[in-house]
């Protein structure tokens, strides 16, 4: 019961640190002009365009995150037991040592979906307030 109750716990912060990005990290400018109200309503519209863009995506770094800790810590248990001659205390613990492993290989390769997520939701939001005529940052030639 006490290591469900730490599996459970352990999953759920993992679940926490995945999250879709929240707004832009890059900075857009209205063009000379342009009412500010105006620039507010084409933010707000662009902002749920590029949360449209990335749904399925944000969503694929938090199951790849659980499952790489479920993975984990059944196999880690699997080779408990077997480690272990089949006794109790090397399952709990080989399925302990698999979680921990499987929440940080999940961990680690939710935050690199998280950080696409993110490169993803920049570029449909810059395609987005360009289309409006707002001034976008460009790339150095």
């Amino acid at each position: 019961m006490k290591r469900a109750l730490i599996s459970i716990v352990l999953l759920s912060s993992l679940a926490a640190c995945v999250s879709a990005p929240t707004g832009p990290t890059i900075a857009i400018m209205p063009r000379e002009g342009k009412p500010f109200e105006v620039f507010q309503q084409e933010d707000q519209v662009c902002r749920e365009f590029a949360a449209n863009a990335i749904k399925d995506s944000s969503n694929t770094a938090l199951k790849e995150g659980i499952t790489s800790a479920a993975l984990g810590a059944a196999l880690g248990a699997a080779a408990g037991a077997v480690i272990g001659g089949g006794s109790h205390t090397g399952v709990g613990t080989g399925a302990g040592v698999g979680l921990l492993g499987g929440s940080a290989l999940g961990a680690m390769n939710s935050s690199g979906k998280q950080s696409q997520s993110q490169t993803q939701y920049n570029i449909a939001y810059q395609q987005c307030m360009y289309s409006k005529g707002n001034q976008v940052p460009s790339f150095p030639r």
